[in-house]
């Protein structure tokens, strides 16, 4: 059996919303459908404004320059992401600064980003690492503490809450992601959301000065799935209880566990394989069972960040993909429990 890491969830509702625009014939571009993703994706996150873009790498680049963010600034960010989160404050001339991650939620540390705090600092870009919401409570109020603006990444995790808040809706600026692995997705698409009206303009202009513009079928077909995120997000946590419970008769791999208050939305099923993940990876690639690697650590020495090192040489995602039959989910599980 083969079994890819990521399949993506569709229904007939997709295919047409995609050829009623088609068919129309016309506002291929800059539609009626765009608007109503923005407005139906930033009322999903409680946030006032949502302006959509071609990628998510677009949305954290627009959002560094609408909050003016430039040369001689630095900007505090994980090391442990997608490397388009610490290349955002190079897109304007700032400096990505690396913090260290915590353990438990795989995000930022907050007691390391304060270290990591100068008088050039002006903004934390946090992640959530696939779909876990990480400690955004702590780094909001660090970023308010010290008058430095928080953007938050929440490509991973849209529709995820901590403490029956949903990501997305923290920081001046938050980004989503709908590349195809997403828990959602039209194959690529971002949106910047923000509750202020002078940065919705600013991020609009932004938008039109680099031809980021998201199509009109690429919404259409947002739209649409968005009737589906709910489900889509409930097949993944299933998928999610039947590796926990297998992992509990694993020596030496255990999964992320989901702290109390967390809702999270597994984009990702990282495990943490404490030696040989390189070997464990190898052996279910044998079996036909893809998995990755998110994340590589993106620093370099002599800079130091040990929990971020050590969670890299470990972490491993597994498939989780809300389609996953039971067959090809037994036959993970069967193989999991082979490894040992």
């Amino acid at each position: 059996m083969e079994i890819p890491l990521y399949k993506i969830y569709w229904d007939a509702g997709d295919v047409e919303a995609v050829a009623n625009v088609i068919r129309r014939g016309f506002w291929w571009t800059k539609g009626l459908e765009v608007r109503e993703f923005e407005i139906c994706v930033s009322g999903r996150v409680n946030r006032k404004h949502g302006v959509s873009v071609n990628s998510g790498t677009s949305a954290l680049n627009a959002s560094m320059e609408a909050l003016g963010i430039g040369v001689g600034d630095e900007v505090i960010v994980p090391s442990f992401t997608f490397p388009a989160t610490a290349m955002a404050p190079s897109f304007v001339g700032a400096k990505p600064v690396f913090a260290d991650i915590e353990r438990e939620r795989l995000g930022l540390d907050p007691e390391d980003v304060k270290e990591k705090i100068t008088n050039k600092t002006v903004a934390i870009i946090p992640i959530h690492y696939g779909g876990m919401p990480c400690h955004i409570r702590e780094l909001s109020e660090i970023a308010e503490d010290h008058d430095i603006f928080l953007v938050e990444d929440s490509a991973e995790a849209f529709g995820a809450q901590t403490n029956g808040k949903k990501t997305g809706s923290f920081g001046d600026i938050s980004i989503i992601s709908y590349t195809g692995a997403k828990l959602i997705t039209m194959g690529e698409g971002g949106m910047a959301m923000t509750d202020s009206d002078k940065l919705r303009e600013k991020l609009e202009n932004i938008r039109e000065k680099y031809s980021w513009r998201m199509p009109t079928i690429m919404a259409a077909l947002g739209v649409s799935q968005l009737r589906i995120l709910s489900l889509v997000i409930g097949m993944r946590r299933n998928n999610a209880q039947v590796y926990d419970s297998v992992f509990e008769e694993i020596d030496g791999v255990s999964p992320l566990k989901e702290p109390k208050g967390c809702v999270n939305v597994y984009q990702l099923y990282a495990i943490k394989v404490e030696e040989g993940r390189d070997e464990y990876q190898k052996y279910l690639a044998e079996q036909g069972i893809q998995t990755k690697v998110y994340f590589p650590s993106l620093h370099k020495p002599p800079l130091k960040l040990p929990v971020t090192e050590e969670l890299s040489r470990q972490i491993l995602t597994l498939p989780v993909y809300p389609s996953m039959t039971e067959a090809e989910r037994s036959y993970i599980v069967r193989n999991l429990k082979g490894v040992n």
